[in-house]
C-alpha cells in the first residue's frame, strides 16, 4: 500500500474526530439551544451534504484541469479547518447554518481529488483495498470524535460551545499533516492546458460509468442524514451525553466493515456486495422503526454501520476503474453530484416525515426507498448494462 495512502487516512482521520465532535452534538444543540424543528434540521443537513457532492463537480474537474489534486485538497480541508470555530461563536440557526455550510464546501473541494489522488497512486488490482483503508481510519476518526465529546460533555457539564472549541484543534492539525505528508505524482505536461469539459472529453465517459451514477444516486436516495439517528436515540430515553456513543458504535463498525469490504471488492461480484449493503440497509431501518430501548436502537445502528462498509469503498473502486485517468477528477464530481441530490431529497423527506407522522414512518420511507434501489440494481444488472458489477 502506497505510504501516501496511509497519510490521506490519517488526514482523513483527524478531520473527522474534528466534524464528529460537533456534528454528533449538533442536532441536540439546536433543538435544546436554539429550538429548531425536526424539518429544519432535515433541511440543513441536506441542503449541507447536497452542497458538498455539488462542489466537488466543479473541485474534481478543477483537479483535472490544473493537474494538481493536492492543492485543491489542501485547499478544501483548510475550509474546513477555518469553518469549526463558527459553530462556537454561532447564536442563531442562521449562523449555524453557515457554519454548517461552509464546511460542507470544504469537505466538497477536497473529496473528488482526494479520491482521484488515491487512484492515481494505487496500482489497480489493490484500488479497492485503498479506498476501504482511507475509509476505515476516516472512520476511526468518528470514533474517536463522538466518544471525546462524550467525555468532555460529561467534564463540563454539557457545555457545548466549550466542546466545538475544543473540535479545532485536530482540524489544523490535519492541514499540516496533508501539506508535510503527502507526496503527489509527477504529472507529464502536454505544453497545453486539459479543459475536461469538452464534448469531446465527455465521450470518454462510457455507459458504464453513467449507469454507475444512476446506481449511485439511487443508494443515495435510500439513505437519509444519520441526524436521524441521533434524533431517534434521542426518543429511546438516552441521556443526552452518551447519545454520542450511538454514532460511535456505527462508526466502530463501519472502521472494521469498511477494510475488509474493500479489499473484497477487488476480487468479487459488486452486484453481490452492493444487493447485500441495500438489505443490510433495509434491515436497519425497519430495526430502528420498532426500536423502544437503547438495546434495539443499537441494533439498526450496527447495521446501519455495516451497510456503509459494506457499499461506500465499491462505488469509489468502480468509478476509479471505469474512468480515464485524466479525467478522474471530473468523473467522482459528478458521482457525487447526483449523489447529492439524492441525500438532499431522501434527508429533506425524511424531516418532513418525522414531523408529520413521527420516527416509525421516516424508517418506514427508507425501506421503501431500498426496495426501489434493489430494483434498479437488478434491472441494470440483469439487462448486463453494467458488466463492471459482475468483475
Amino acid at each position: 500500500m502506497p505510504r501516501s495512502v496511509w497519510v490521506l487516512g490519517f488526514v482523513s482521520m483527524l478531520m473527522d474526530i474534528s466534524s464528529e465532535m460537533i456534528h454528533s452534538l449538533l442536532p441536540m444543540f439546536m433543538v435544546a439551544t436554539l429550538g429548531a424543528s425536526a424539518l429544519t434540521i432535515g433541511l440543513m443537513e441536506g441542503v449541507a451534504d447536497a452542497t458538498t457532492l455539488i462542489v466537488k463537480v466543479f473541485s474534481g474537474t478543477l483537479s483535472d484541469f490544473l493537474r494538481n489534486r493536492k492543492g485543491l485538497a489542501l485547499m478544501g480541508y483548510g475550509v474546513a479547518a477555518v469553518s469549526k470555530p463558527l459553530f462556537a461563536i454561532g447564536g442563531s440557526i442562521g449562523e449555524i447554518f453557515s457554519a454548517r455550510l461552509l464546511d460542507r464546501v470544504g469537505k466538497g473541494i477536497r473529496d473528488a481529488p482526494r479520491d482521484a489522488l488515491i487512484a492515481d497512486i494505487t496500482p489497480h488490482g489493490i484500488r479497492g483495498a485503498a479506498f476501504g483503508l482511507r475509509q476505515s481510519l476516516d472512520t476511526v476518526g468518528a470514533i474517536v470524535g463522538p466518544l471525546t465529546a462524550v467525555g468532555l460533555m460529561l467534564l463540563w457539564n454539557n457545555d457545548f460551545r466549550s466542546v466545538f472549541w475544543v473540535a479545532s484543534l485536530p482540524a489544523v492539525m490535519c492541514v499540516a499533516l496533508l501539506y508535510f505528508g503527502v507526496q503527489a505524482p509527477t504529472v507529464q505536461s502536454t505544453g497545453k492546458p486539459f479543459n475536461p469539459i469538452t464534448r469531446e472529453n465527455f465521450k470518454l465517459l462510457s455507459h458504464q460509468f453513467w449507469w454507475i451514477v444512476v446506481l449511485g444516486a439511487c443508494f443515495a436516495l435510500a439513505r437519509f442524514s444519520e441526524a436521524f439517528l441521533v434524533l431517534r436515540a434521542q426518543q429511546c430515553d438516552v441521556p443526552m451525553a452518551y447519545v454520542p456513543l450511538i454514532m460511535m458504535a456505527m462508526s466502530i463498525v463501519y472502521a472494521l466493515t469498511a477494510y475488509p469490504f474493500g479489499k473484497l471488492s477487488d476480487d468479487v461480484s459488486h452486484v453481490k456486495l452492493l444487493a447485500g449493503g441495500i438489505a443490510v440497509l433495509a434491515s436497519a431501518d425497519l430495526v430502528l422503526a420498532s426500536s423502544k430501548d437503547w438495546r434495539v436502537l443499537l441494533c439498526g445502528v450496527v447495521l446501519w454501520g455495516i451497510h456503509m462498509g459494506m457499499t461506500q469503498g465499491v462505488f469509489a473502486s468502480m468509478v476509479a476503474k471505469v474512468a480515464p485517468i485524466e479525467l478522474r477528477g471530473t468523473a467522482f464530481g459528478i458521482f457525487n453530484l447526483a449523489s447529492g441530490f439524492g441525500l438532499l431529497l431522501s434527508s429533506g423527506l425524511a424531516g418532513l416525515m418525522w414531523d408529520q407522522w413521527g420516527a416509525i414512518a421516516t424508517f418506514y420511507l427508507g425501506a421503501a426507498f431500498c426496495g426501489l434501489s434493489f430494483c434498479v440494481l437488478v434491472w441494470v444488472a440483469w439487462g448486463n448494462s453494467l458488466r463492471i458489477l459482475s468483475k
